[in-house]
């Protein structure tokens, strides 16, 4: 077992306080957005098995099927194939979708064919690997995930009474939902200039007096997104999508082309081990039209809050169509909880304190905030800690 040290992120949208009150530190008053917990070469966690700290990633690749496993280095590659998150959003996030498997490896090709720089800012592809996504609220975690149908989303227009808006409430009245859906966000991100300006103007202003109303409801969330992004016509694109709100324990999903924005909150999230967005608004950064439109999925549908019951031994795990990685909470009693499994893992307490004992008696202590990376050695470890709460991130064989 090895204690992990983590990189925080300070993104701008970062919450100035989550981070500091999970790690038990002051705020400094500058945003934290995300601490990486994981072994990607962009920010890996370091440990220290008594010859000082070395990166994650390089203590993986000296010996793969002694830190992996050789069945997760079979499915998987020599590499840990997830990466575990704590985002805390004090302010929206892009609205974004991820690539598949196949889109990001021909993506990746093309741009590395192309010459252009993995670091420039109009890169789409950071690497070959696609992104699927699982964000599980700490506390009260607002965002935006999926189309909304199109009926619902021509009503909610229409209920704002801009006039500018009538064309994309006729597109979306008048054609099958994927097509209404595409056109809508094509016509959307094709504003630009005065015209642009006076739509974003005067929609913001309409959410803003819709959301006095309804001050816990999605106008308010759209309110939010207009005072932060003022002029951005992500504002309109986020009026396709789906609010959601999750409650602390409560899950989303977020599969490839699945448009979707965080707005606020903090959560545990977990990926494949990948680094590719496509934009599409509330972001100064590049957003390449005609790419995002071939990615995106113009599927209608309400978001899949994922609500898991715990188990007998207090474990709530929140399944998954993908192998990458596999997320649980751990509620825990007077009972510790025995994890089991030739696979690698990351434990991480969000609550309490909790002492982790391998097979041969070792332990590990971790205190709120603290995690933990466990080699796949194919033996037990109990965690035990009464009322405490640990995320548990691994992969499925």
């Amino acid at each position: 077992m090895d204690r992990l040290q983590n990189t925080v992120r300070p993104y701008a949208w970062g919450s100035t306080t989550a981070i500091p009150a999970l790690l038990g530190q002051q705020p400094t008053g500058e945003p934290q957005a995300e601490m990486w917990l994981g072994a990607h070469p962009g920010d890996s966690s370091r440990v220290d098995r008594g010859n000082g700290p070395a990166t994650l990633d390089t203590v993986i690749a000296a010996d793969p099927e002694r830190e992996l496993g050789a069945a997760a280095v079979a499915r998987f590659g020599p590499a840990l194939p997830f990466l575990l998150k704590v985002l805390a959003a004090g302010r929206p996030l892009s609205i974004q979708a991820h690539p598949t498997l196949e889109q990001a490896r021909t993506g990746y090709a093309a741009e590395e064919a192309a010459g252009i720089p993995v670091d420039a800012p109009h890169r789409n592809y950071k690497d070959a690997n696609h992104k699927p996504e699982l964000i599980c609220a700490l506390d009260e975690f607002e965002g935006l995930c999926g189309f909304r149908e199109p009926a619902e989303a021509a009503a909610l227009m229409a209920s704002l009474a801009v006039a500018a808006l009538d064309p994309l409430i006729d597109t979306l009245r008048s054609k099958p939902a994927p097509e209404a859906l595409a056109d809508a966000l094509s016509a959307v991100l094709s504003l630009t200039g005065e015209k642009a300006e006076h739509t974003v103007a005067e929609v913001a202003r309409a959410v803003e007096a819709a959301a006095e109303g309804d001050p816990s409801g999605a106008m308010a969330g759209y309110a939010f997104a207009a005072r932060e992004f003022p002029g951005d016509t992500g504002l309109i694109a986020a009026l396709l999508l789906n609010h959601v709100r999750l409650q602390p324990g409560e899950a989303l999903y977020l599969g490839a082309g699945v448009p979707h924005a965080y707005l606020r909150g903090t959560g545990v999230e977990i990926m494949a081990n990948s680094d590719n967005v496509l934009r599409c608004g509330l972001t100064p950064k590049h957003i390449d039209v005609p790419e995002l439109l071939r990615v995106v999925r113009f599927e209608p549908g309400a978001p899949d809050v994922l609500r898991p019951a715990a188990a007998a031994d207090g474990e709530h795990h929140y399944p998954v169509p993908v192998d990458e990685f596999r997320l649980s909470r751990y509620t825990l009693g007077a009972e510790p909880a025995v994890l089991r499994g030739p696979a690698p893992q990351i434990l991480l307490c969000t609550e309490g304190s909790v002492r982790l004992t391998s097979a041969d008696g070792g332990t590990l202590d971790l205190a709120r905030g603290q995690s933990a990376f466990l080699p796949a050695d194919g033996t037990d470890t109990t965690v035990a800690g009464p009322g405490a709460t640990v995320f548990r991130a691994t992969v499925t064989l």
